[in-house]
């Protein structure tokens, strides 16, 4: 049996929680994340669905920022890969604006419970949104 990921439809959890890292307005989608997931953006390595929130804070709160989503896919045993592209700027320069592409990967649970989050982002025009 050959075991692969597969072309699927965004789930309503994965935009929701996209539009709770826009907005910095944790709610429903963030509690999938719990004490013990981990996130590993970049070189950064989160653990806690509050250390998470706050890294988001940290690094989105300067931003005007909307994640898209264009493709998913799914794998056997909860692996779901996006590939996407943020949209942002500094909130004190709003007319200058990049756009960056990004793959988040999550391991989940049998319940839907995130485990794990892999994130990588750009290349990306650092000095117009650091």
């Amino acid at each position: 049996m050959t075991r692969h990921a597969a072309p699927a439809p965004v789930p309503t959890w994965v935009r929701q929680l996209m539009h709770e890292i826009d907005t910095l307005d944790f709610g429903e989608a963030f509690t999938r994340t719990t004490d013990d997931t981990e996130m590993f953006f970049g070189t950064a390595h989160v653990v806690g669905a509050e250390a998470i929130k706050a890294f988001f804070v940290k690094i989105d709160e300067p931003l005007h920022i909307e994640h898209t989503v264009l493709e998913c896919w799914e794998a056997p045993d909860g692996v779901l890969f996006l590939r996407g592209e943020a949209t942002m700027a500094k909130k004190t320069a709003p007319g200058t604006t990049v756009r960056a592409p990004f793959m988040h990967l999550y391991r989940l649970d049998g319940g839907g419970t995130i485990r794990t989050i892999h994130i990588t982002a750009g290349p990306l025009r650092t000095d117009a949104v650091m």
